[in-house]
């Protein structure tokens, strides 16, 4: 208990307004400004991911178009049906006040894998990929726009952790709170921009060794399995986690972790290049 509150002492005391400016009734948040950076900065990487590996840049908007609308639409979709059903069922024009916060990653990268089905449907014959393909290089710049999305909830006060006597603690102030708190936003942070970091290393110095599967399968792997053992010193989201052994994002994280060690296991199996083969 000493502890805890000399650290309070030392901690962080987080009071900064999510808001950056005004005009009139609209507002610009750090978190909406991170969200689309995601977008922008993972635009560039695809650039060069596309002239590196010789397929035309004129398709690249297409794509981001599909992500942007597939991450918005899956991440309140999945946020409404997975955490509060009851109260959007009962309010549905409630769902499309995104603007009000609320958006789940599990229903984003649900919705994300269906967009880009589409697109490879559309896209893929004609420039020899396939939706494996582009699934191993969606995942790099995804693990980046995730760190930046962790930290838009930084600035929102949103989504930290338990009580903590540790000193880089969070007091987040807006909330109400006196006590500091597990930033688990930057540690969700930190490990997504370590993810990223590596699987660029990967693509650009060991592409020609890697097998198709490999990165989404480390991708998914990293993500999802950061994210179960942080959930573990977060603060309950919803009441009936209050019931649960593991919670929500735990058990929504599961499956994609399990995926992720099928495609490192197929990449192994059937032993296809990760680089697109030219006929």
């Amino acid at each position: 208990m000493l502890s805890l509150l000399y650290n309070s002492i030392l901690a962080i005391k987080w009071s900064v307004s999510p808001e950056i400016f005004s005009i009139g009734p609209v507002q610009i948040r750090y978190y909406s400004v991170l969200f689309i950076s995601g977008f922008i900065i993972g635009y560039q990487i695809f650039t060069v991911f596309f002239k590196r590996e010789k397929l035309p840049v004129e398709i690249l908007d297409p794509l981001l178009y599909t992500l942007l609308l597939s991450a918005i639409i899956g991440a309140r979709l999945g946020h409404t049906l997975f955490y509060e059903p009851e109260y959007y069922l009962a309010r549905p024009i409630e769902i499309f006040k995104v603007w009000e916060g609320g958006l789940a990653s599990h229903g984003g990268a649900i919705a994300i894998f269906i967009g880009l089905w589409l697109y490879v449907k559309k896209y893929g014959a004609k420039y020899k990929f396939d939706y494996l393909w582009i699934l191993d290089r969606i995942g790099v710049p995804t693990a980046l726009a995730g760190a930046l999305i962790r930290l838009g909830n930084l600035f929102n006060s949103e989504i930290y952790g338990h009580k903590t006597d540790l000193p880089w603690g969070f007091i987040f102030v807006l909330r109400g709170e006196v006590i500091p708190k597990h930033p688990t936003q930057l540690y969700e942070a930190l490990a997504y921009l370590t993810l990223f970091v590596v699987l660029m290393i990967l693509y650009f110095r060991y592409l020609d060794k890697l097998k198709k599967g490999t990165l989404f399968g480390l991708f998914l792997i990293g993500i999802f399995g950061s994210r179960f053992f942080i959930e573990f010193i977060k603060e309950v989201q919803v009441d009936f986690e209050t019931t649960m052994s593991l919670n929500m994002g735990q058990w929504l994280s599961i499956p994609f972790v399990i995926a992720g060690v099928c495609f490192i296991i197929y990449g192994v199996v059937k032993n296809i290049p990760a680089i697109i083969q030219k006929s």
